[in-house]
């Protein structure tokens, strides 16, 4: 029988904490109707390791492909599915045992929607500052500003800016004529991208908490600093090859980054790294 649900985990030299995303979807209430699809972008022989010396409770198909980032490992995992809703997980994520379930529920009550699954941080690995500056401010994730659309569809014009594709469920079908941008070297943003094609397309946004993952990564602040070098980069990146791409500061905002860039505080710094990865793009 073919699964119904079909996982696909991009992911780069990080075998420890592959295995353990694998182990929680192995704890899935609907395990039974689920396949795992781990793409590795670039060559490693420990995740090889990982994922084929192991005998796994749930099906699990390996690909590698060459360092390309993550839209093309996700691009090439759709290609592999069997199942009629593609999961899109990140390789950190570990997934509550329904987690599965309530993305299936999803979309079982609607038609030609992507469902967004929580993340919250794994608070074994330690809460750093800079790890709830980032939750309070939404620069990792905002899930606080959704959180009046639990188990609704988010408004149209704010749907781009929340297609996380760490936990973010959608037809296969759709998965398949819309795939993820593909050619940037530099990390960041290609979930917005992709959020701005499922908009056009018609396909909305439906929050589900219920759907949840804890994010097993901690965040110290030079990590979050390159973090916001990448994506200022990236963002420009975007910015340059479609016009409608709203991440990066322009006009007031530029000027209001470019005071906040002066202070020592920890927005000042994440507004100074930003600026940085724009000029340098």
């Amino acid at each position: 029988m073919l699964p119904a649900l079909s996982v696909v985990i991009p992911t780069h030299r990080r075998p420890a904490i592959l295995s353990a995303c694998l182990e929680h979807l192995e704890r899935q209430s609907v395990a039974d109707r689920i396949e795992a699809i781990v793409v590795s972008d670039g060559h490693d022989p420990a995740t090889i390791d990982a994922v084929t010396k192991r005998t796994w409770k749930i099906p699990v198909t390996f690909r590698e492909i060459p360092k390309a980032q993550q839209g093309a490992a996700r691009n090439a995992g759709v290609k592999e599915a069997k199942g009629g809703i593609i999961l899109f997980l990140g390789d950190d994520m570990l997934l509550v045992p329904g987690a599965c379930k309530a993305h299936l529920a999803a979309h079982s009550g609607h038609a030609k929607i992507a469902a967004l699954g929580k993340i919250e941080w794994d608070p074994t690995v330690g809460i750093t500052p800079v790890m709830r500056w980032l939750d309070s401010t939404g620069w990792q994730f905002g899930f606080d500003k959704l959180a009046r659309y639990a188990g609704q569809r988010v408004p149209e014009h704010l749907q781009h800016a929340f297609t996380y594709a760490s936990n973010l469920s959608l037809p296969t079908d759709v998965a398949r004529a819309l795939p993820f941008p593909e050619g940037i070297t530099e990390y960041g943003w290609e979930d917005v991208v992709f959020g701005m094609e499922l908009k056009k397309k018609g396909v909305g946004l439906l929050y589900q908490p219920s759907a949840k993952a804890l994010h097993r990564h901690r965040i110290e602040l030079e990590d979050s600093l390159k973090r916001m070098r990448a994506i200022g980069t990236t963002a420009a990146i975007f910015a340059a090859r479609d016009p409608a791409f709203d991440r990066i500061p322009r006009s007031w905002k530029l000027w209001a980054y470019r005071g906040l860039s002066l202070l020592p505080t920890m927005r000042g710094r994440h507004a100074k790294a930003l600026l940085e990865g724009i000029r340098e793009a």
